[in-house]
């Protein structure tokens, strides 16, 4: 179940850290005919209200760093939250690796985007899950050693009290596969401005990690 972004801040107490690894807001759609899988689709407009709302509920008292995928809409997303929380000109480090972080071999991911993006990922989810041998070429890495290294880059790279990383779907869902054991189809899929929230002490030793939503729900139906 996704807690809702004002329940989750609301809840922290004043010496938690928070690493929020989150897809962007709204955007406009893309078929899979696209030539750049959608690298230059944008947030649409409510896409901007969603980042500026969710930035409203990140309390006042504590500082924020903010990381993103070089895709606009992700660095769009970062921009909105931090001018959500009274940012101004929020500083973003765009990181590569937040715009493919499982990706493992380029040639069968995109064959996996071509022939149906949800469904490759949970076919890759589940076969993870029961434990099937893995092929000399697969489009995706191990789940849960690189989720733990996506784990471990959040917690180096934050500096801040509050850490904003701003990412895609296809990188969010397994990490909440792997630490929250969420399970996704092609039709239960997350929603936009959802993600995953690791909560640590000042030392940045990890207290829980929690499903959150910056939407009325987690969920996006087809």
């Amino acid at each position: 179940m996704f807690i809702p972004a004002s329940t989750f801040f609301n809840s922290l107490a004043s010496d938690e850290r928070v690493f929020l690894l989150i897809r962007h807001g709204e955007r406009r759609h893309i078929t899979p005919e696209d030539p750049d899988f959608g690298a230059h689709v944008g947030l649409t407009e409510r896409g901007r209200e969603q980042a500026l709302s969710l930035g409203k509920c990140i309390p006042a008292e504590g500082d924020m760093s903010f990381f993103s995928s070089p895709v606009g809409r992700c660095v769009e997303t970062a921009l909105n939250i931090g001018l959500g929380r009274g940012i101004q000109n929020p500083s973003i480090q765009k990181m590569d690796c937040l715009a493919e972080y499982f990706v493992q071999d380029y040639d069968e991911y995109t064959k996996v985007l071509r022939a149906g993006f949800y469904e490759g990922i949970c076919e890759w989810l589940k076969n993870e899950a029961a434990g099937k041998p893995r092929g000399d070429k697969e489009a995706f890495a191990p789940l849960p050693a690189r989720s733990e290294e996506m784990l471990s880059m959040m917690l180096e790279k934050g500096g801040a009290r509050f850490n904003i990383f701003a990412t895609h779907d296809a990188w969010v869902v397994p990490c909440l596969t792997h630490f929250c054991k969420m399970t996704f189809t092609p039709q239960r899929w997350m929603n936009y401005l959802t993600g995953m929230a690791v909560v640590t002490d000042a030392q940045k030793n990890v207290k829980r990690i929690e499903p959150v939503t910056g939407l009325d729900t987690g969920w996006l139906s087809f």
